[in-house]
């Protein structure tokens, strides 16, 4: 701590003399640099201050976002097109998975290949998986042991979340490399008030049987929120009917169920040495097994003479990171230094046979680690806006290894790393309360792919005395090659996978540009963006037959060009009663075929509506409907990516929430209501109708 906090005060001695020369012209009045509420976020950006208390017939709340700027800003004063989702949209909604909330919002695609806890891609305005970035707590999550890089969210549950702000359109000028696309913010909820434990049970469909207990709250300068939970599933069948039928499935195939098992451990701890001086901690450790029967092991043992597939995927994950906060300068300066650490240890087996002898008798190991040391801070140049300076340094690993297990297998061990070191600065400010607007530009520096320079600019325009806002941006991103990409290395008999050492990063330039309107004081708003991205360098896979072996490999290949509009609509109708939709057109193209990209699909379409008809008693309904779309055939033996077509489909939810006391909740929500047979991936379906109810007990 000591070493921290002299560092931070070291920083402040330059902005600590500018400000002496400018403190005579400064009005007593202004504030004294002393924060305002106890804690400061271990995000490592500025906290949102406190809001009043509401009263009636208020409208619709204000919106606060840390994440576009770093720090807190209205949504209306910047132009980047954004969705934040709270703790209380998520409780509401009884959405215990990150991929159940996410799939919901405009803009965006969830893929998942299985029931819970299966594989999962997110595809923001058309892009690639790997091109969105997430961050947790301030951290860099996405997965550096899967070959292209991305996040998945499947084992990511929504236990102690208390935000999630989901930044569209590119986002590389303020946070580099992998946020081409946009940006996913998760903020771990911050404990305050007295002591208030809890513990919720949950069960219903498909063998769920859910547990979660913690507690939040602050003793004097000390802060707390600690929430330990344990979800499981078990009998899902993921294969649909028409696939059982083509490969002539058997009872045994047809009922074999998939399972999953989740631990996780949510921890975020805050105290406030002195009134402006803070340090924080964050963790959250996940352990996964999910165990799977899917349709290439069904199509392995009736076509190919295996007998007895199941998949294993056994994962470990681990985020941790640590802050300290100072304001000095009578707030003049807003300063943060954090230090990360993120490792993920994935093992895959396969059990089963294969004309007698083990399919897969040993096991394939993934594993990645990021080491992460930042610091930033913001000059408050009051009424001539904001100025913010920062730097990065990242030291990524990379593991994959498996063992030989017959004269056939030569087994494998491959290991590779990289540095990443970044400078950013960005302005923010206004002009009459009209003209808002922040600009940022960014410099990274990597060991393995080179040089980038990004920026964006994000303007937002007030008509005075009508409730218009018109909003745009512009911007450049970059996504890095992964070090599977790279170095990868595995050789078999007739098959080997292989690096390429000398992919180039791919590149984006997009912007976008809309309009919202307020209307009924504040109880309804609504809007429509329209966006276009094109993209340069996409890495894709390639195949080269030798001598009747498969090499597989990568290359820069490829470019595409996504563009469409996103529209919402919010109206609070009553105190008790509010709607919200939103509606996303997308159209993507491979530029170098003049195809479509695979699983994009064009319209998406979710409306919900939360309902309180008495005290305590809430309901809240949800209608998601996602149009059709290309992908890679599951019937027969092609490998075109996208020459399938993918049917569209919609679901129904219901959920509702009743708190009988200060002590006891019950609850209840039924998925799929209508009990619809979908798949977001061909091949792989989703849960029917499902039933799932329970309680919650806090103090």
């Amino acid at each position: 701590m000591s070493v921290f906090r002299s560092f931070l005060i070291a920083s402040t001695i330059l902005p600590a003399l500018v400000l002496h020369e400018a403190r005579a012209d400064t009005p007593a009045r202004q504030n004294t640099g002393k924060k305002q509420t106890s804690g400061a976020p271990v995000t490592g950006e500025a906290k949102i201050p406190a809001k009043p208390k509401t009263v009636v017939n208020t409208g619709l709340p204000e919106q606060i976002t840390v994440s576009a700027a770093r720090r807190p800003t209205p949504a209306d004063e910047i132009g980047t097109s954004m969705t934040i989702i709270t703790e209380e949209q998520i409780q509401t909604q009884q959405r215990r998975g990150l991929s159940d909330i996410l799939a919901r919002q405009v803009g965006m695609n969830v893929v998942q290949s299985g029931g819970p806890g299966a594989t999962s891609s997110i595809f923001m305005r058309g892009g690639n998986a790997n091109q969105v970035k997430v961050r947790l707590d301030g951290m860099d999550i996405n997965d550096g042991s899967t070959p292209a890089g991305s996040f998945d969210p499947a084992q990511f549950t929504t236990d102690g979340m208390g935000r999630i702000e989901v930044l569209r359109g590119p986002q590389s000028g303020l946070y580099g490399a992998d946020a081409m696309a946009g940006v996913i913010d998760i903020t771990t909820a911050q404990g305050q008030g007295r002591f208030k434990p809890f513990v919720r049970i949950e069960g219903g469909a498909y063998g769920t049987f859910n547990q979660a207990f913690g507690a939040r709250g602050s003793a004097g300068r000390f802060h707390y929120n600690i929430d330990l939970s344990h979800y499981r599933m078990d009998g899902f069948n993921s294969i649909p009917a028409y696939a059982e039928r083509a490969y002539g499935a058997d009872w045994r195939q047809r009922h074999e169920g998939n399972r999953n098992d989740n631990r996780s451990a949510n921890i975020r701890l805050g105290y406030d040495v002195t009134d402006n001086f803070d340090v924080g901690l964050t963790s959250r450790l996940v352990q996964s097994n999910y165990h799977s029967y899917s349709l290439y092991d069904l199509q392995s043992e009736n076509e190919y003479g295996y007998s007895g597939l199941r998949e294993q995927n056994n994962s470990n994950e681990a985020v941790v990171r640590g802050t300290a906060h100072l304001v000095s300068g009578g707030g003049f300066f807003d300063q943060v230094i954090g230090l990360g650490y993120m490792t993920n240890r994935n093992r895959w087996t396969e059990t089963g046979t294969y004309y007698g002898s083990p399919a897969n008798p040993d096991p394939d190991y993934y594993r990645s680690s990021r080491l992460k040391i930042d610091w930033h801070g913001t000059f408050n140049l009051r009424q001539y806006g904001s100025l913010l300076i920062g730097a990065e340094h990242f030291h990524d690993t990379f593991n994959t290894s498996h063992t030989p297990a017959s004269e056939w297998d030569s087994g494998y061990n491959n290991s590779a790393s990289m540095d990443t070191t970044a400078g950013y600065g960005q302005y923010q400010g206004n002009w009459n309360k009209i003209l808002y607007g922040a600009a940022n530009i960014r410099y990274d520096a990597n060991s393995r792919y080179g040089n980038h320079v990004t920026w964006r600019v994000a303007p937002a325009i007030h008509v005075p005395g009508t409730g218009t806002i018109i909003k745009a941006s512009a911007g450049s991103g970059f996504h890095g090659p992964s070090l599977y990409q790279l170095f990868a290395s595995q050789v078999g008999a007739g098959y080997a996978e292989v690096g390429n050492p000398k992919l180039r990063a791919e590149k984006l330039i997009g912007y976008d540009a809309g309009v919202e309107q307020k209307l009924l004081n504040n109880h309804l708003n609504f809007g429509a963006t329209w966006y276009d991205n094109r993209v340069q360098n996409l890495i894709q896979s390639s195949l080269a037959i030798d001598s009747g072996n498969y090499i597989y490999s990568y290359a820069n290949v490829a470019k595409a060009r996504m563009y469409g509009v996103e529209a919402f609509l919010n109206w609070k109708a009553l105190e008790s009663l509010a709607f919200s939709l939103n509606y996303t057109w997308t159209h993507t193209r491979d530029e170098s075929t003049g195809g479509e990209l695979q699983r994009r699909p064009q319209h998406k379409f979710n409306f919900n509506t939360t309902w309180t008809p008495v005290r305590n008693l809430t309901f809240s309904g949800n209608i998601l409907y996602t149009s059709g779309w290309r992908d890679l055939p599951v019937i027969g033996y092609a490998t075109c990516a996208t020459c399938a077509k993918g049917h569209g489909y919609f679901t129904i939810d219901i959920a509702a929430n009743y708190k009988i006391n200060r002590y006891v909740t019950v609850f209840a929500r039924a998925d799929n209501l209508l009990n619809r047979q979908y798949e977001p991936s061909l091949g792989y379906l989703q849960p029917g109708r499902g039933g799932y109810a329970g309680f919650t007990l806090s103090y």
